[in-house]
């Protein structure tokens, strides 16, 4: 029997051994040929599915948008749109026979909204043709709604010619008397507002819809959760600075509130005036007798939890229904029964697809492993959503509301990942500040070798309350960096969403210790095992984790080097951002300097000793780029080794293909250098 297993094992090795030698890794270069999947939407009947998927051509740098169709059964799919062109924010006609997208052709200067024929054959027709183009679409009823930037007191004709002339000038100014001037990677001028319109499906003149309310959708971003029009197009719901007309300028600290006007009546009421904090989302009900929107309590914590409050529009009594639910409810939408919601909530690490009860906010989990994008429902109960995870990217999936199970509806990117070794991972808890639990994922590379010893390189999360979930990430895909032979782990330290309000709370103001000791005692725990070389650990992390990255460098740490990308590295130089942190809720720098004293990382720099990659983008403008250069220039200064990578082209992530293979590619090379990647 000996002998049979061992000429067995023989027989098998070459068949291992080729197998191996036919795999490859989930390099940079594989992320940029995946093909990837945007947020569905289904027709009213339920028989066809769109969604968009994305293409990227390396070699020209740059992607390409289409609509696909896709059948319920996941028999079909097929391409609705030109391969080459960009089309976004489908929406089916309340019939489901034309379908709605914005694109930008032939000699359009902006986005604008075609319909294309589902019952047959024929060409996208462009229906508006508004300069600056348009976004936030929604078809209800007779009419597409829409979103425009506009000048107030200009007619169409006046704002094309407005736009040509600041296409043509010389002048490259920008200039603000008030805030906000920036959000992320585009500047905000001043002198445009945000507003719904809409016009007939069938063409025809356009309405203005919100601006005869005196009333501009938030400054600083708006898409099309920031509205919603009752089914039968009486009502719009909207959100709005709600600052009384003395402070309604002072966007430095808005007030979003909902608003709630009849079309047409040329008056809005204020459905949340005294609620300082956030409210979002206005969402009617399909039956149109509840409207539905989010609401958090504390002004300037933009993790607080989002409650749902329901408002029957008879009665005008908003009430919070899940006031005693410790999760956060987003990407939500009603049943078509209008009794229930479906929502894909962040929780415990996981986006997860919940059922929300609207009589009694009973909560039910109907997914649990790996992540989910928003739900998206039609009248035969059929529930479309996006699903991914660590180790494949989206995919288009219906879902079981009884017990989850999902049907996948697409065969994107099966060739390309066939002969691709992604590794494994798990989650696990280990202890961290105060001896409480901390959730991490952990990632081991292709072959994994439990009898060997690893590096291991050590991940820091933005936010910082936003969690890393079991999902597939693009710019930080933690198989990526195992695959080059590295243990990876992406710890949810204190201040991360999907755990509670006291968790995502308990860092605030101080950013800086409970986080740093969990990072610490995730290395502490990796040093622990036997399959980690405990001198070869390097870490990294971008915008809050670069700024807790800046924090490790100047504190004792088992790190050989850093990656410190897009860091808040100065918290006074921060208020040239379009955040600035801490100001709204607990103060400015000027008001309680021992708060921003005790956490900036530039205070510590005299223990600065620790190799250093310093990564930043001049277009952004959430984390300005001069952070970046004060850093590099304290550690040139203090004679520690030290590299800068400057983008001129990118904002706050490095969203290009090539920029990002360079990307991956530089890191690789400096982490490389202090921590030899592979087992021995």
């Amino acid at each position: 029997m000996k002998k049979a297993g061992i000429l067995l094992l023989c027989l098998l090795m070459p068949m291992a051994t080729a197998f191996a030698e036919q795999t490859k890794p989930l390099s940079v270069d594989v992320l940029w040929q995946l093909n990837r999947i945007g947020s569905p939407i289904i027709s009213p009947q339920g028989d066809k599915i769109i969604a968009p998927v994305t293409q990227y051509d390396v070699p020209e740098d740059k992607g390409s948008t289409q609509l696909w169709l896709f059948d319920k059964d996941g028999d079909s799919q097929q391409a609705l749109t030109a391969k080459g062109m960009r089309a976004s924010e489908a929406t089916f006609s309340p019939d489901g026979k034309t379908l709605a997208f914005i694109s930008k052709r032939d000699e359009d200067e902006a986005g604008q909204v075609y319909l294309l024929p589902m019952n047959g054959p024929g060409e996208a027709q462009k229906l508006t043709d508004v300069p600056g183009g348009v976004y936030g679409m929604k078809w209800v009823g007779k009419h597409i709604y829409f979103i425009s930037r506009i000048f107030p007191g200009k007619n169409w004709d006046e704002m094309a010619k407005q736009l040509k002339a600041d296409k043509d000038t010389k002048v490259s100014a920008h200039q603000w008397t008030e805030l906000p001037y920036s959000s992320f990677d585009h500047w905000i001028d001043e002198d445009r507002e945000a507003h719904v319109f809409r016009i007939p499906a069938t063409g025809g003149e356009i309405e203005a819809i919100t601006q005869p309310l005196s009333q501009q959708l938030p400054r600083s971003s708006q898409s099309a959760s920031s509205y919603d029009i009752a089914p039968n197009e009486q009502w719009i719901a909207f959100t709005a600075n709600g600052w009384d007309a003395a402070m309604k300028t002072r966007e430095v600290d808005p007030k979003i509130d909902i608003l709630l006007a009849k079309i047409g009546s040329g008056k809005a009421e204020n459905l949340t005036p005294d609620n300082e904090a956030p409210n979002s989302s206005p969402q009617f009900s399909p039956n149109g007798k509840t409207l539905a929107f989010t609401q958090q309590l504390i002004h300037g914590f933009y993790a607080d939890t989002t409650r749902l409050v329901l408002m029957d529009m008879k009665k005008r009594q908003p009430k919070v229904i899940n006031d005693s639910w410790d999760r956060s409810v987003s990407r939500f939408g009603w049943t078509k029964d209008s009794k229930g919601f479906y929502a894909a909530i962040d929780d415990a690490a996981t986006s997860r697809i919940y059922h929300i009860n609207a009589k009694n906010g009973k909560v039910k989990a109907i997914s649990k492993d790996t992540n989910f994008g928003k739900p998206v429902m039609a009248k035969d109960g059929t529930i479309v959503a996006t699903n991914d995870s660590f180790l494949y990217p989206a995919r288009l999936v219906t879902i079981n509301p009884r017990n989850g199970k999902t049907t996948r509806l697409d065969s994107f990117n099966d060739d390309i990942l066939a002969d691709v070794d992604m590794g494994t991972y798990e989650s696990v808890t280990y202890k961290g500040y105060n001896d409480q639990d901390i959730q991490m994922w952990v990632h081991y590379p292709p072959g994994f070798d439990r009898s060997k010893k690893y590096p291991l390189m050590m991940l820091i999360h933005g936010g910082p309350h936003n969690a890393i979930s079991d999902g597939f990430h693009y710019r930080w895909n933690a198989q990526t960096f195992a695959s080059w032979g590295y243990v990876t782990a992406w710890p949810n330290f204190h201040g991360s969403s999907g755990f509670g309000q006291e968790f995502a709370d308990s860092i605030n103001p101080d950013w800086k210790n409970k986080s740093l000791e969990d990072v610490l005692k995730a290395a502490d725990w990796f040093e622990q095992k036997e399959w980690i070389d405990s001198e070869r650990m390097v870490a990294g992390g971008a915008s809050y984790g670069g700024y807790l990255s800046s924090i490790i460098l100047g504190q004792e740490h088992p790190f050989n080097a850093l990656l410190i990308h897009a860091a808040v590295y100065n918290m006074y130089s921060q208020m040239s951002a379009d955040f600035a942190v801490h100001s709204t809720r607990f103060g400015h720098y000027w008001e309680k300097p021992e708060i921003y004293k005790s956490i900036s990382p530039h205070y510590f720099a005299e223990n600065f000793n620790t190799p250093t990659l310093v990564i930043h983008g001049q277009l952004d403008y959430r984390v300005p780029v001069g952070q970046g250069f004060e850093l590099f220039r304290t550690l040139q200064s203090r004679g520690v080794e030290s590299k800068m990578i400057y983008f001129p082209d990118e904002n706050h992530w490095i969203m290009k293909p090539n920029n990002s293979i360079y990307w991956y590619n530089q890191v690789e090379d400096w982490m490389t250098r202090f921590a030899e990647p592979g087992g021995r």
